[in-house]
């Protein structure tokens, strides 16, 4: 792409700059926000993603520009409105919500400023990294208590029927299970909805990157969730064994206690991984199928 024949291009560079002085404090904050949580480390990576994804495919996005007057101003304004909404209402929202408001606000007002200024010829080749900025804002409080409270009554189902499965005596009250010699929570802690999210990213990520449908590309991001239950299961049997039958501090004390999750996330890498061949076999499959004609 020409630049030097492509005014508007510098135009969104100045428009860039401009969103970053409008919203330097929240971008800074969220930053901060992101490095201290353990929850949304991702989002200080999702716009160097996002940016590297449209770099890679510079010369396709690119290749007819032209304003939109109409569409890109009215994101603008959206994102505006809600930048404003949650400047007047910060104290009233907790972190988490302050964040979710101003990260939506910043998204929307961005990709109303790509709108604009590339057109929606660029903007529609463009769809999945500018959609991809989404993982950029943090999930409501309410959604997220819902998403953990899934997460942890399934995980404990699962837990309890690996455990059944193991032969181990066990008794269980509720997210409370009793084994010999020592009882074990499945607290809020053991849902796995950060691994979930990563998971969740890994797995939209390789549907852009190996598979063509939607429909396809959808059913790759829901075998997450199960595979995120099971993982689950996994991790909290293997640690409670460990602990009743090898040394209880594993529970408490141990590396694999605070820090065992990668292991089990590599599992779900692994557990994934078959998903997506078959996916990608159906597909191929299907493209290979001669096209019908009409019946003689």
């Amino acid at each position: 792409m020409n630049f030097t024949k492509r005014p508007y291009c510098w135009t969104f560079l100045v428009f860039n700059l401009l969103t970053i002085v409008i919203f330097y404090a929240p971008i800074s904050e969220l930053l901060i926000f992101s490095l201290h949580s353990e929850l949304y480390s991702h989002i200080i990576l999702v716009p160097l993603v996002s940016g590297y994804l449209i770099f890679q495919r510079r010369k396709v996005i690119f290749s007819e520009l032209g304003y939109a007057f109409p569409q890109g101003t009215l994101l603008i304004l959206l994102g505006s409105v809600l930048y404003f909404l949650g400047m007047t209402q910060e104290i009233k929202l907790n972190q988490n919500d302050y964040f979710s408001l101003m990260a939506f606000s910043i998204v929307i007002f961005w990709i109303g400023g790509f709108v604009l200024f590339y057109g929606i010829r660029a903007s529609h080749e463009a769809a999945f990294p500018l959609l991809f900025l989404v993982f950029m804002i943090p999930i409501p409080t309410f959604m997220v208590e819902e998403i953990i409270f899934a997460l942890q009554s399934a995980s404990a189902e699962v837990s309890f029927v690996i455990f059944k499965v193991t032969g181990v005596p066990i008794f269980r009250e509720g997210f409370i299970f009793h084994l010999p010699g020592i009882s074990i929570e499945v607290a809020k802690q053991c849902s796995g909805i950060h691994s979930t999210i990563a998971l969740l990213i890994t797995s939209i990520m390789a549907g852009n990157l190996f598979l063509k449908t939607g429909c396809k590309k959808l059913i790759l991001a829901l075998s997450i969730f199960p595979i995120t239950i099971f993982k689950n299961g996994l991790r909290i049997v293997t640690l409670s064994l460990l602990g009743a039958y090898v040394d209880e501090k594993i529970l408490t004390e141990s590396i694999l206690h605070s820090r065992g999750g990668t292991p089990f996330f590599l599992l779900a890498l692994v557990f994934l991984a078959p998903v997506l061949g078959l996916l990608m076999r159906l597909e191929k499959r299907a493209s290979l199928r001669p096209a019908q004609g009409p019946d003689l």
